[in-house]
């Protein structure tokens, strides 16, 4: 049976915060048993550099000591990383680069850094970039969240059905020997809503019967984001796949949507689907 991902790059700074996201690229790694690839960006330009050489050079030796030391923790695990430093002035798009560069499927990264005003938004500001730019899936990791075991639930947005997200998700979970668990959530509590709701979740039901599951169905209403993490909990998915929809204007301003809310208030693990026009 083909994995589901087959090119894997983790995006990380090597900190505190980036250790579940460290920890899960390896279990994935080690799991699919295939190489891991890796990025850690570093803020640089050219005036900087001119003006401070000797901050910048603390950095690129700073750099060095992480990579080594994250290296020698996937050495001793049996992981072949390839783990590389890009320097730029905006570190997402360095780590969207690497993506692109080397025809990755899944980005794994954390889901907030540093301590600082921007560490009072739900998403960092550098993964919510990575997020909306990327152009493969990627999978966000709370710090304490461990490899998902217990059950997959995929999020079914009923007025903009993709059965590609529940192909991904049913894929993960077959591949995992999971349960799957769809949930589609009513926008109001009228019977046209519900209505709608429901002929997602069947016509989702088909796309996760195309690779041999049968998944349980979870029809809710109210805020979606709110049903979205109170069905994850319920069902215990430790893994929750949603979308990224739209290619434009509204996906760069993806921080004010779903996605971003259950990303920022989840307790495990969230893949981002993303597919490729």
């Amino acid at each position: 049976m083909a994995h589901v991902f087959s090119r894997l790059l983790l995006a990380t700074e090597h900190t505190e915060f980036d250790v579940g996201a460290e920890a899960l690229a390896f279990a994935l790694a080690r799991r699919c048993q295939m190489p891991l690839a890796g990025v850690l960006p570093i803020v640089s330009n050219s005036e900087y550099e001119a003006l401070a050489p000797q901050i910048v050079a603390a950095a690129e030796a700073q750099a060095a000591r992480r990579i080594e030391a994250l290296q020698a923790q996937a050495q001793a695990v049996g992981i072949s990383l390839d783990l590389q430093a890009r320097r730029g002035e905006e570190p997402f798009q360095e780590i969207v680069d690497a993506a692109v560069e080397g025809a990755a499927d899944l980005l794994v990264i954390r889901r907030r850094g540093k301590r600082s005003f921007l560490a009072r938004l739900m998403v960092g500001e550098m993964v919510a970039k990575v997020v909306a730019h990327a152009p493969c899936s990627v999978l966000i990791v709370p710090r304490a969240a461990p490899m998902w075991s217990q059950r997959v639930l995929a999020a079914v947005d009923p007025r903009a059905v993709d059965l590609r997200i529940v192909a991904q998700a049913a894929a993960i979970a077959a591949e995992c020997a999971l349960p799957l668990s769809l949930v589609a959530v009513a926008d109001g509590p009228s019977a046209e809503a519900k209505a709608l709701a429901e002929q997602a979740l069947q016509a989702a039901r088909g796309a996760a019967q195309g690779v041999g599951l049968q998944p349980d169905l979870l029809l809710r209403s109210g805020r979606a984001h709110e049903q979205i993490l109170a069905a994850a909990a319920e069902c215990a998915a430790d893994l929750v796949v949603v979308g990224r929809h739209g290619e434009s204007r509204l996906l760069r301003a993806w921080l004010g949507g779903v996605t971003q809310k259950v990303v920022g208030l989840a307790d495990r693990p969230v893949l981002v689907a993303v597919f490729s026009s």
